[in-house]
């Protein structure tokens, strides 16, 4: 199912840019995985061994959450069942803010594309031409405002699966963020694919980072960034079927390429994706206005 999938790292920390010789040598950093993208930790305190053990525990436990690798996460067991008893206070929060980010997008971002995106994938991975029929019903049942949930229970619409790979990395980000910053820990940057970054190296005025493709540079301070590509990840061979699956229109999505910052890298994930569905920078602009806090960094 993955013989074409492919992806693009987008985000370059400044530890790992051309920037990285502005930073102090000692920062201590880690590297690892989360949801399947590749992950860094920079951090600036004395007990770094003990807080890297701290962040690298808590992604294992996100992942339990959120993985659809995993066959008993809970997204997985939610996409199998079509309910969920009891969800964990980060799978409904985590809803919460994609429910946000679907009205605020004016259902851009719809994490129901789920089955579109797996006919789509299974049939390029074969070699075929998706069936319309197929492609088709998968349409059908895509609809975030069908999916219901509170403390006690998720249900999905009939025949509904989720996907929460637009807002999930961020949203791990965030969290790990937060644990950190509960251990003591106030000048730290994590990017799991999309970036939370809080205080600052020493001597710094924040964390610089820069976006590739492009020669923007940001410099984060409490603050959080995340980029996007229609074509970031693609599912066919000729590289024209992208990940990112509007939830309305059958024409393909025009290459873009988009970065939000926002008080949250959750928040920022979700408008990146979604706002690579925008007709243009205007429109772009007129959904983020809506979002108190997000700020557009790139459209290209």
């Amino acid at each position: 199912m993955t013989a074409f999938i492919t992806r693009r790292r987008l985000l370059i920390a400044a530890a790992a840019s051309g920037l990285a010789t502005a930073l102090p040598a000692d920062l201590a950093r880690w590297e690892g995985s989360a949801l399947g993208a590749h992950t860094q930790i920079l951090m600036d305190h004395p007990d770094s061994a003990r807080l890297i053990a701290v962040a690298r525990s808590e992604i294992e436990r996100l992942e339990r959450v959120f993985s659809l690798y995993r066959g008993e996460s809970e997204l997985s067991r939610l996409n199998r069942d079509g309910r969920l008893s009891a969800p964990s206070f980060e799978l409904l929060d985590c809803l919460a803010q994609a429910r946000l980010a679907h009205r605020a997008t004016e259902w851009r971002f719809d994490p129901t594309v789920q089955p579109l995106w797996v006919v789509l994938a299974k049939a390029h991975a074969a070699g075929r031409t998706p069936a319309p029929d197929a492609v088709q019903t998968a349409r059908a049942r895509i609809g975030f405002d069908a999916v219901s949930f509170d403390a006690a229970e998720i249900r999905l619409g009939a025949g509904q699966a989720l996907t929460l790979n637009g807002i999930a990395q961020g949203y791990i980000a965030d969290r790990v963020a937060r644990r950190l910053k509960a251990e003591g820990l106030r000048d730290v940057l994590v990017d799991t694919g999309e970036i939370a970054a809080h205080g600052a190296p020493a001597g710094h005025g924040g964390w610089p980072v820069s976006v590739a493709n492009t020669n923007r540079r940001l410099i984060l301070h409490d603050r959080a960034l995340a980029t996007s590509a229609s074509l970031g990840t693609v599912l066919d061979a000729e590289g024209t079927q992208g990940h990112i699956l509007h939830p309305v229109q059958t024409a393909p999505v025009a290459p873009r390429q988009v970065s939000v910052s926002a008080e949250s890298a959750a928040l920022a994930d979700a408008l990146s994706t979604a706002l690579c569905l925008a007709e243009n920078e205007a429109t772009a602009l007129r959904l983020l206005s809506g979002v108190a806090g997000a700020r557009l960094e790139v459209f290209a």
